[in-house]
C-alpha cells in the first residue's frame, strides 16, 4: 500500500536494498530524529522517513547516509512537504 507524504514537513524517502546494504537500522534513525511509529514507514522498497520538522537535523541525517554511501537521488531523496493541503501524494515502489 503506498504511504501518503506529508503536506507541511519534509519526508525523506530511502530506497530499503541501500538502507540495508549500509547496515543501517531503524534505532540508528530514531537516533537522529526521535520517531514516533507513524515517522518511520516501510512498503516494499520503499522508507519513509517523516515528516521530519528539524531541518538542521534532516541535512545532519542526509550527510551521515552519504558518508555511509547512500547517494542522493539514487537511493535517497527529500520530498519536501511543500504542498498544499487539498492535495495528496503517496509514494510506493515503481512497478514496470
Amino acid at each position: 500500500m503506498p504511504i501518503r507524504l506529508s503536506h507541511n514537513a519534509p519526508t525523506l524517502l530511502i530506497r530499503r536494498e541501500a538502507f540495508e546494504r549500509a547496515e543501517l537500522t531503524r534505532a540508528a534513525i530514531d537516533a537522529w530524529l526521535n520517531l514516533t511509529p507513524e515517522e518511520f514507514r516501510v512498503e516494499a522498497t520503499v522508507i519513509a522517513v517523516g515528516p521530519i520538522y528539524d531541518e538542521d537535523a534532516l541535512g545532519q541525517l542526509v550527510t551521515a547516509l552519504e558518508e555511509k554511501g547512500l547517494v542522493y537521488f539514487d537511493d535517497m531523496i527529500e520530498m519536501s512537504g511543500n504542498l498544499p493541503d487539498w492535495l495528496g501524494v503517496w509514494v510506493g515502489e515503481a512497478r514496470d
